[in-house]
């Protein structure tokens, strides 16, 4: 009998009555509004932020939590040249709020109008971030923390390395593919650094959302091919470490899981010469007497990071860490030098070339009592390298060889005294 009453019903009125009833109150529905600071809160400064209805256009991503609203076509909002100075804060908010829309940077004919609306917006806010003269409100630190994490934090596409296998996989051949939304990135990237730097951010304030979650997805990002994106991620990681210091045994602790983990697991992974390069300014703050949980780092860690084959990539800066030890205390050249010969390798002339170097390093900051412990089997490996066919091994061999005989010469004296 219903159903009967129902098919009598014209199809354009159900239809009408069901988005009327979507409107008021479905998921559908862009047009609501969410608190921009906790649950029901309400800023009275916060000015009011156009939104339209309908979904958002193809190629627009939004940000995965709430925010103030979004526009279904980005507009451009007044410069802050074109504002007094008291409603400055709040249109810094509302660009905040602009800047959470992710566009699709794959297909570049997108929304080309909406991007470079949000890159004048970007170059807008980094220019106020520098020049500001006052604190930013905890409300502002918590945008842009959000906009930032809405922009960067992101599914990386495949490395290069884990379509190619490793024997096969060639840096100087195979480029690594190029973060399509750099001209977002960097202007994103260039605005949260200078806001860490700024004299006028609240380091107690900002600890609560640059918190522990927020630095593992940084250290996340490292594995991005992009060495302008990674050499960003550098600086801004540096800068944290400097800056809250509650979060230095955290940050220790997450890099040297990330080494763990390419280490004994999967020898691959695109950012340890920046995550080196990191650690050995963090090395070069240790006090004396080095703590037995900085030692064991030297074991555990640094040391093993020899035995990858693509240790040519970060090679420089693992050296760097290691000689930084090996002056802090100078007890540790011989487990330095030990732990060298155990991963000396056996048929890469070109990794033998890079072994040599170091050693060549770490003897100079040896003292003959170091020496003497590890001086015979240290003597049998140059012969051997002495001995080589490969050209470069024999060479550098005869070069290091003479440094090692000095050094000997100093500890039979060392004896005789």
């Amino acid at each position: 009998m219903l159903k009967q009453i129902l098919s009598k019903i014209p199809r354009n009125k159900l239809s009408s009555k069901s988005e009327g009833h979507n409107n008021q109150g479905g998921r559908g529905d862009v047009n609501h509004s969410v608190p921009l600071s906790g649950p029901g809160a309400k800023n009275p400064n916060s000015g009011s932020i156009p939104m339209v209805q309908g979904r958002f256009p193809s190629g627009v991503k939004t940000a995965p939590f709430p925010i103030g609203g979004y526009n279904d076509f980005v507009e451009p909002l007044p410069s802050f040249r074109d504002v007094p100075n008291s409603e400055k804060q709040n249109l810094f908010i509302r660009k905040l709020v602009l800047c959470c829309t992710v566009f699709d940077f794959s297909d570049t004919t997108k929304n080309t109008r909406e991007k470079e609306i949000k890159r004048q917006t970007l170059i807008e806010l980094v220019d106020f971030v520098s020049s500001s003269t006052s604190k930013f409100s905890e409300l502002a630190i918590e945008e842009i923390v959000r906009m930032v994490s809405a922009n960067i934090f992101r599914a990386l596409p495949p490395s290069t390395h884990e379509i190619v296998a490793v024997d096969l996989f060639d840096p100087d051949e195979d480029e690594p593919s190029m973060e399509p939304a750099w001209s977002h990135l960097q202007l994103i990237y260039d605005l949260f650094l200078r806001f860490i730097t700024s004299t006028e951010m609240d380091a107690k304030v900002v600890k609560r959302y640059v918190d522990h979650s927020f630095i593992l997805k940084l250290i996340d990002l490292f594995e991005s091919e992009d060495s302008r994106e990674r050499e960003c991620l550098k600086t801004i990681l540096h800068r944290i470490y400097g800056k809250f210091m509650v979060h230095r045994p955290f940050i220790r602790k997450s890099i040297n899981n990330v080494l763990y983990r390419f280490i004994f697991e999967t020898e691959r992974h695109n950012g340890i010469a920046e995550l080196l390069e990191i650690l050995g300014s963090i090395i070069n703050g240790f006090a004396l007497p080095l703590k037995e949980e900085h030692k064991l780092f030297l074991v555990r860690v640094l040391i093993p990071l020899h035995k990858p084959k693509c240790v040519s990539f970060y090679h420089r800066q693992l050296t760097y860490c290691i000689t930084q030890f090996v002056e802090k205390e100078m007890k540790l050249a011989d487990t330095v030098i030990r732990g060298l010969l155990r991963y000396w390798p056996l048929t890469n002339s070109q990794k033998e070339v890079l072994f040599l170097g170091e050693l060549e390093e770490v003897l100079e900051a040896t003292q003959p009592a170091e020496f003497q412990r590890c001086m015979l089997p240290l003597f049998r490996q140059i012969g051997k390298c002495i001995s080589s066919a490969n050209f470069q091994v024999n060479s550098i061999a005869q070069y290091v060889d003479p440094k090692i005989i000095v050094m000997t010469l100093r500890t039979c004296s060392t004896c005789i005294s």
